[in-house]
């Protein structure tokens, strides 16, 4: 390969299965079943790669169009974690290529109608904290695989018509079901209808007033503000303690944590008979 022939050209793969291909090459490629546009969508900066595994330095930008990688699904979280792949290729012959980086999307930006995506590489992983914490509080998730409560039953999960909307992050509900104030605090929303479909929230407070009247504070905007009429799914909140995953869920015996580990103003005291 002559270096005048070379573009780059990379394939982003959702977890959905979606593929999307670009290449900063003045015309469309395509190799591996992948046709890499060139008119918009994505480009890369180059690939700086440290000793070892790990890529320094790296980002991934373009704009959110209509037709590619909209606002909406980047604010969804449908892009978060994304397989990157990116090649040199030689565009007048695009089996003569190579390969240079192979990784994920990482945190993603937007501003002014575009996104810039941090991208990781393989290694990446190897960061991530392995075996168990011992600590009082539980270290799962509320109803994953190691929690194992059901969420499915209108206990701790129920949807409901938005009926105001303030600030972009304080809903109100008319004829909410009696749950205690406090509920779903720590909880989360999930939007089924409307611009905002398939955004999500981290629950701050859950007010209840009288006459079925419900009032939840998201910790911020969805970025897509849901409006009044929009339908939402509330999931109760969890603060990992004990006495919480007895009394609330009754769920103790999957209790992943040591409630009965000493303080550490325990262990800093002075001890009788030292």
């Amino acid at each position: 390969m002559t270096t005048t022939t070379i573009a780059r050209a990379w394939m982003v793969q959702r977890a959905d299965g979606m593929v999307l291909g670009f290449t900063d090459h003045d015309a469309g490629l395509k190799f591996d079943g992948i046709q890499f546009r060139p008119d918009h969508g994505m480009s890369a900066r180059a690939l700086v790669q440290a000793t070892g595994l790990s890529v320094d330095n790296s980002e991934a930008e373009g704009a959110l169009s209509d037709d590619a990688i909209t606002e909406k699904d980047v604010l969804a979280g449908r892009w978060d974690g994304a397989v990157v792949k990116m090649w040199e290729v030689d565009w007048t012959n695009v089996s003569a290529r190579r390969l240079v980086f192979a990784g994920s999307l990482g945190e993603i930006v937007r501003s002014q109608g575009a996104f810039r995506a941090e991208l990781r590489g393989l290694s990446e992983p190897l960061n991530a904290a392995r075996g168990r914490v011992f600590h009082p509080r539980c270290s799962a998730r509320l109803g994953d695989g190691r929690c194992r409560l059901s969420l499915t039953n209108e206990t701790f999960m129920i949807e409901a018509s938005i009926a105001d909307i303030r600030d972009g992050h304080i809903l109100r509900f008319a004829g909410f079901p009696a749950y205690e104030a406090g509920w779903f605090e720590r909880g989360s929303l999930l939007v089924l209808t409307g611009k905002a479909e398939g955004l999500r929230g981290t629950i701050k407070n859950d007010t209840a007033f009288s006459n079925g009247v419900r009032e939840i504070e998201l910790w911020q905007g969805l970025g897509i503000a849901p409006v009044a009429g929009d339908r939402v799914r509330v999931t109760a909140g969890c603060d990992k303690r004990a006495v919480t995953c007895r009394q609330k869920f009754n769920n103790f015996m999957n209790f992943r944590g040591f409630p009965h580990l000493p303080s550490e103003d325990w262990i800093m005291a002075p001890q009788a008979g030292r």
